[in-house]
């Protein structure tokens, strides 16, 4: 005869099932949506992974007679820029991240989730962090190919794994960032003044075009302090050659900063941000 105690245990993990479920289903119904709106216009996608290839092909052709020794260990300049165009593209696709959220506000479809019979309103959000994710691997992915068709190389199973944690952990941070400020701005023209007023900039004063050692002092103290520079250098060791995140890879104005360093970097920001907007979502989707 069973027990009301076991019983009542079967009946709550009955409803703990039963709401992940919903809360899968909701998840993967949101996502779905988002990629179907990608198939119906992929433009943006193809125009994401084409800029890069540019990128990548014309300025690895311009300083392809570069002379030897003129970046550090002697690396080829397409090479050394191969990780720059990698997190640079993952970059740009997470910072448009809060777009389609920011549209859905705009055309009222959000309000229309937000009446709707949804387990957690949470799904609206990790539904467009999985899509962007999704995104930003495939277009790295393909911008890896294209380096490894040029001539740059592949990074080992130890170095691709690396690669791909610093990528989320940049992804998850920018989406963060780009999430909040879609419910933190006015509108999708404010947003898109934000987004082509931190690309290049951030670009720019970042080790993806040139070493620190290059820069002169009041850049190359910003560039220290870039997130970008703290997930370039860890994908450039990735190619460099035997894996080993003990070494130093960022000869920074206040001191150096080996793998471990610029990973435990990138997750403070992830966690960071995070927490920081998590009042404006709670307030945004209550």
């Amino acid at each position: 005869m069973t027990t009301p105690v076991l019983q009542t245990r079967s009946t709550r993990s009955n409803k703990n099932e039963g709401v992940l479920a919903d809360l899968t289903q909701e998840i993967f119904a949101l996502t779905k949506r988002l990629f179907l709106q990608l198939l119906r216009r992929p433009s943006t996608l193809i125009a994401g992974i084409l800029q890069p290839l540019i990128w990548l092909v014309l300025f690895g052709a311009l300083f392809s007679n570069a002379p030897t020794g003129l970046l550090p260990g002697g690396m080829e300049y397409g090479k050394f820029l191969g990780a720059g165009v990698i997190v640079f593209t993952a970059f740009s696709g997470a910072l448009n991240a809060g777009l389609p959220v920011m549209f859905d506000r705009e055309f009222g479809f959000l309000n229309r989730l937000l009446v709707a019979p949804l387990r957690s309103r949470s799904s609206i959000v990790l539904a467009s962090v999985i899509y962007i994710t999704l995104i930003s691997l495939l277009q790295s992915l393909v911008i890896m190919g294209t380096a490894f068709l040029l001539g740059y190389g592949w990074p080992g199973l130890g170095g691709f794994l690396l690669v791909g944690l610093t990528l989320l952990l940049l992804v998850f941070a920018v989406t963060a960032l780009s999430l909040g400020l879609a419910f933190a701005l006015p509108g999708h023209i404010e947003l898109l003044a934000v987004i082509f007023v931190a690309n290049l900039p951030l670009l720019f004063a970042s080790t993806a075009l040139a070493p620190i050692s290059f820069m002169p002092h009041w850049l190359g103290w910003l560039a220290a302090i870039n997130p970008l520079t703290f997930a370039i250098e860890p994908i450039r060791a990735a190619y460099a050659g035997p894996l080993d995140l003990d070494m130093v890879l960022i000869h920074a104005p206040y001191g150096e900063v080996n793998g471990y360093g610029c990973l435990s970097v990138l997750l403070l920001l992830t966690i960071g941000l995070f927490f920081l907007i998590r009042p404006l979502l709670n307030r945004k989707l209550a």
